[in-house]
């Protein structure tokens, strides 16, 4: 029996940005109000990730420029980790490095192998402002390492380069074209 609400479950879905806005390449602004509107923020995440059938959400993806990420994702032993982080910092990014398909909900359709490290940790504070420190490895520290990239600005594909980057992003302006239509 839950004791707690099922997150995102009293939010709201909201439209998706997608690539090609300012506000996912544009550094998002710390968070000083811990308030009522922080939660419902991140309600509306958790919604909008959850309907996306997405693993993490930042809130520039949904046209909000504030440090706050939301997650439900699996390491690779399938354990499951739900939460969300406020004014997040990736402090330790190291291990193996290994190139992975990854993808992202503001390019939808388009995946990429992108490199990341196989283990991250995260610190920052949760809607109350009271710290978390969040460790991940494989599947998770790769999914960690993609929403503090949002939160500086920076979408994964500018992490690549040569024939990958620009196939990635021909296929996502060819969805785009398509979305327009």
């Amino acid at each position: 029996m839950r004791n707690r609400p099922i997150p995102g479950s009293s939010g709201h879905v909201r439209a998706m940005t997608l690539l090609g806005d300012p506000v996912l390449h544009t550094p998002c602004e710390p968070v000083t109000d811990f308030g009522p509107s922080l939660s419902r923020l991140i309600e509306d995440m958790f919604a909008t990730m959850y309907a996306a059938q997405g693993v993490g959400l930042a809130a520039n993806q949904i046209g909000v420029a504030s440090r706050v990420f939301v997650y439900d994702c699996p390491d690779d032993e399938d354990v499951r980790h739900l939460g969300h982080i406020v004014n997040p910092r990736l402090v330790e990014a190291d291990g193996v490095t290994v190139r992975g398909p990854e993808g992202c909900l503001s390019l939808p359709g388009v995946e990429a192998g992108t490199e990341r490290f196989d283990r991250a940790v995260v610190e920052g504070v949760d809607r109350f402002g009271t710290p978390v420190r969040v460790e991940g490895t494989g599947f998770f520290a790769r999914c960690l390492q993609h929403e503090c990239d949002h939160v500086e600005g920076t979408v994964y594909t500018d992490r690549l380069t040569g024939w990958r980057r620009t196939r990635a992003l021909r296929a996502a302006h060819r969805a785009s074209r398509a979305r327009a239509r």
